[in-house]
């Protein structure tokens, strides 16, 4: 990942750990004017980095933005791969967009572009997701893992469970539980949605395009009317602000992990995580699919992520795909 000019001196002052950075030393180091420094710094204030100015010393950092910029990102991350290539913007339509046509032009694997809104964000069956400046995660990585298209098919069911570690291992007072197969719920909440799209051939996976939404920092007044009564963000829930850069690289760190799991050993060595996370398993339920409704106890996963449901009559039905509701 090529660095700019200024994310090199942000990463200089960062390292310093509340020390003085001399902007002389930067000048000379960096190889640019005094003046360039300068206006990088102005630049840095502008995005909501605060620093004091002591004389003869230099800019001590007095405060950091919750933002996703690579750089806040980084400063958190421990991967081999996933998070090491970040396309980071502003605004941006859908990032899942733009991840297809990167993945078209071969961007490596772990690959991950992110954004602070999205103006055309969407979930799985083309809905619209909310995705408001600032507040949330809105992101996708490409994934290239070497599993066939039908093995791939779980692969969502994989990363619920890496955002769910993720999200425990930060802020040990949620308990998110996963719905099948895509959400997860706080209190009966939604507070994350998974979209996973396949750029594939016959036999092989080329790219997996990784969605994912988390409603991070609103409060209540954030959501929509239509939405407010089945909608929270971690912030409620944990009742303190989420650090959206820790909390991004702390599931790229699982996912990657998870994805190494899973390639080796297949989605039969992580079901058991599932299972004990999932807010599904054991549930009556009501499906929906393309062509027809049904009820039932939801009774387990198969070894490829597959929902299996009993039906009053002791019918086991599979589900490949659908929308479920608790009832």
């Amino acid at each position: 990942m090529s660095i700019s000019m200024k994310d090199e001196i942000l990463k200089r002052i960062l390292a310093a750990d509340g020390e003085a950075v001399s902007g002389q030393e930067l000048a000379d180091s960096l190889g640019v004017s005094r003046t360039a420094i300068w206006k990088h710094m102005q630049t840095l204030q502008e995005e909501g980095y605060t620093f004091e100015t002591i004389k003869k010393k230099g800019y001590v950092l007095t405060g950091v933005p919750n933002s996703l910029s690579p750089t806040q990102i980084e400063l958190f991350l421990n991967t081999k791969q996933f998070g090491r290539e970040i396309h980071y913007f502003d605004v941006v339509d859908s990032t899942q967009t733009i991840a297809h046509k990167l993945a078209q032009e071969g961007a490596p694997q772990g690959t991950v572009i992110i954004g602070e809104e999205q103006t055309a964000g969407r979930g799985r069956m083309a809905r619209m997701w909310e995705s408001a400046n600032g507040t949330g995660i809105w992101m996708t990585i490409i994934v290239r893992p070497d599993v066939t298209p039908q093995q791939a098919s779980s692969y969502t069911l994989v990363v619920a469970v890496a955002v769910t570690m993720a999200i425990k291992t930060l802020y040990k007072q949620i308990e998110p539980a996963i719905k099948w197969p895509n959400d997860l719920l706080i209190n009966g909440k939604k507070c994350t949605g998974i979209l996973t799209e396949m750029q594939a051939e016959a036999d092989m996976v080329q790219a997996l395009l990784v969605g994912i939404g988390i409603n991070a920092n609103q409060v209540a007044s954030d959501f929509s009317p239509d939405i407010a009564n089945i909608a929270t963000s971690l912030r409620l829930e944990a009742s303190e602000e989420i650090n959206r850069a820790a909390l991004v690289a702390t599931i790229l760190q699982y996912l990657e992990q998870f994805t190494e799991l899973y390639v080796k050993e297949g989605f039969i060595s992580i079901k058991a995580l599932w299972e004990q996370m999932s807010c599904t398993i054991g549930q009556y339920i009501e499906v929906t699919t393309i062509r027809e409704r049904f009820e039932g106890i939801a009774s387990g996963i198969t070894e490829d992520g597959v929902l299996q449901l009993t039906q009053d009559d002791g019918t086991i039905r599979t589900i490949y795909a659908g929308d479920i509701k608790i009832i």
